[in-house]
């Protein structure tokens, strides 16, 4: 592929390299969320555990949003390299721990540093983008590196199924800690050093006090048995982080950029999309695979592969539209958050009423719509950003993803709960009741876009 100094292009010899580490370090995450969810029954079987499943999701969500918000920060008080090296080691340890876990306590410590460490290596990977490409090319690399995720749908349910089928579910853990070895060297070598920012180098501890209580009673809402305390606990998260934002915006020392709550801005505007899109699919993710199993008597490989048609929508609709000009970015957004809409309204009907095949259809949309939008939308996030916060803003996109992730599964935790759905999925109830539950969330696909409507205009 030729280029020139004026344009040059991603799969370039001097930018090939590059391009390969972010997808080692953002596949770290994608293999990772989809081999251990194929693995939990087996790991459930040996060390025990099936009533904590949602303390080893809570666990992993929570470490790496709190590495995600923190990260834009870490990369400028340590440099970027170095910052990388951490999360990379981090991750390692983590799944070491996961690996050689003896009964299920230690094993949700080691999902919690996991978490901590590959929530900071995807986020720190989104600033190396913002570093080490020019910006005509963020939205290929945005879009290019989606496809990792594709790949990760692909193999992950099948690496995971064939780690539990020979019964060594630890050595899926043992995988990841190999992979991040040769992540950690290649960071190493290939990132230039920089020198530390001693003058920024506080720690914004009153934020993330009010994001770690917060997150902690949102995903525990998911948990908990009654109906009436997991609402109570997502309304007192919602306002803890609510908090956060506050305290956010009136501080030197931020965790994320201060516009971020500002609906006047394309900033605000992007992040509020973000959250809202997420929060409103990923109900489908958590239980969907489920009511798969209940009501089409699937085997959870099928489950999963079906389920992991909305990474299939994305990664596909990403690589297309990722050399859209600049001037249809405004079309690209709107377009895209309203097709999730559809997605999202069309699944709940379709995982709990309709055949398989409606169902994968259906989730196929969903992932498009995010395919679609998502690449413009992290490019406005960050390009409104002022130039000494777009570490920050950039960060802050996969930070503000795992928020909406968290707040959404609980929320979905919490209404289970209430239509009897907490000790399992049976077909009848699926049936009767369960549009209800992935169907409350589509009004935050609503809100997403109308946001997207306004954004476009911009």
């Amino acid at each position: 592929m030729s280029s020139t100094p004026d344009r040059p292009a991603l799969f370039d010899r001097a930018l090939l390299p590059r391009f390969a580490l972010l997808c080692l370090g953002i596949w770290l995450n994608a293999a990772d969320t989809l081999v251990t969810a194929t693995i939990m029954p087996s790991v459930a079987r040996e060390i025990g555990g099936y009533q904590y499943f949602g303390w080893s999701v809570a666990a992993f969500l929570m470490g790496s949003i709190v590495a995600g918000a923190c990260s834009g920060k870490l990369s400028i008080a340590l440099g970027l390299r170095r910052a990388t090296m951490l999360a990379g080691v981090a991750y390692a340890v983590g799944c070491a721990m996961s690996a050689l876990a003896p009964e299920f306590v230690t094993f949700v410590v080691g999902r919690l540093v996991q978490g901590l460490g590959a929530g900071a290596v995807v986020a720190l990977c989104y600033v190396a983008i913002t570093a080490l490409f020019p910006e005509s090319l963020w939205p290929r690399v945005y879009g290019a590196v989606a496809g990792v995720w594709g790949g990760a749908t692909l193999l992950g349910p099948l690496v995971g199924g064939l780690f539990a089928q020979a019964g060594f579910w630890r050595g899926a853990f043992w995988m990841f800690v190999a992979q991040a070895v040769i992540f950690v060297v290649a960071v190493a070598v290939m990132l230039p050093s920089e020198k530390r920012d001693e003058g920024r180098n506080r720690v914004p501890a009153l934020q993330l006090t009010l994001l770690i209580v917060g997150v902690s009673l949102i995903g525990l809402a998911g948990v908990v048995a009654s109906p009436a305390a997991a609402i109570a606990c997502a309304l007192l998260g919602l306002v803890g982080m609510a908090a956060m934002l506050a305290a956010n915006r009136g501080t030197r020392d931020r965790l994320l950029p201060r516009s971020v709550a500002d609906l006047t801005t394309a900033t605000g505007l992007g992040l509020l999309i973000m959250f809202a899109c997420e929060a409103a699919a990923i109900g489908f993710t958590v239980y969907g695979p489920a009511f798969i199993q209940a009501r089409h008597a699937a085997s959870p490989l099928m489950a999963g592969y079906v389920t992991g048609a909305i990474a299939a929508g994305w990664t596909v609709c990403a690589l297309l539209v990722g050399g859209l000009p600049p001037a249809r970015e405004g079309l690209a957004i709107r377009t895209g958050v309203g097709t999730l809409l559809i997605g999202v309204v069309w699944s709940a009907w379709a995982v709990t009423r309709g055949s398989l095949v409606e169902t994968g259809l259906a989730f196929l949309v969903i992932g498009c719509g995010f395919g679609l939008c998502w690449a413009f939308l992290t490019r406005r996030v960050i390009a409104a950003s002022p130039a000494d916060e777009q570490a920050l803003a950039s960060s802050a996109v996969p930070t503000v993803q795992l928020i909406g992730g968290a707040a959404g599964s609980a929320a979905a935790g919490a209404m289970a709960n209430l239509l009897g759905f907490g000790h399992g999925v049976e077909p009848a109830a699926a049936y009767a009741v369960g549009p209800w539950l992935f169907g409350a969330f589509a009004p935050l696909a609503l809100v997403a876009f109308a946001a997207a409507w306004r954004l476009g205009r911009r």
